[in-house]
């Protein structure tokens, strides 16, 4: 299988310095690289170019996003680079042709133009926010929602390019109340049970 990580920490000196989604990620592509699979790595903060993200795309099963939560989403450089990344897919008809629809066939439906069937898609998030507060209806800030409604405008792009989406992962308090070796055994236990 190939894997593709992707990390989209944005740096903030003094306050948030990445080092904990690099923990997950390095965690991840161990756990990969163990099992025999072929790991490759954007780190959007140190640049990339589209052209060679399209190809990364293309050839992996498996695509992972390790992302900080700020302010209620990934930081503002991962969505430059989907915008980028993306786009390119579409003019080069790699990624996608069209959203699907055709005149030809009424039938179709808006989000069905993806050419990456059979590829999965995660989200892998540290958080700020307690567990508790998601999928919890007397949650003043979500009322009942989850994580994975918060992350829709995420999963959104890949599922119209074809992708499968997979049930995501949260690191949850961690300025506050952090169990990280916990958190990288359920890390473990999550990509077994979703990934392989």
């Amino acid at each position: 299988m190939k894997v593709l990580l992707i990390n989209a920490h944005l740096s903030y000196p003094g306050w948030s310095e990445g080092k904990l989604n690099l923990a997950f990620m390095g965690h991840a592509k161990a756990f990969f690289v163990e099992r025999g699979h072929l790991v490759t790595e954007t780190f959007v903060e140190r640049g990339y170019e589209p052209e060679e993200e399209v190809q990364k795309h293309a050839s992996a099963d498996l695509v992972i996003l390790q992302t900080p939560v700020n302010w209620f989403s990934a930081p503002w450089i991962y969505k430059k680079y989907v915008d980028e990344v993306f786009n390119l897919g579409l003019t080069t008809k790699t990624l996608l042709e069209g959203d699907g629809r055709t005149r030809q066939d009424p039938t179709r439906q808006y989000g069905t133009g993806g050419h990456m069937q059979g590829k999965k898609f995660m989200v892998s998030a540290t958080w700020n926010a307690p567990k508790e507060t998601f999928d919890n209806p007397n949650s003043l800030l979500y009322g009942g929602k989850g994580t994975a409604d918060l992350f829709l405008h995420i999963t959104s792009n890949y599922k119209f390019i074809g992708f499968d989406i997979l049930p995501d992962f949260g690191v949850f308090d961690i300025f506050k109340t952090p169990d990280i070796p916990r958190a990288l055994e359920d890390y473990s236990s999550h990509l077994e049970k979703h990934c392989l």
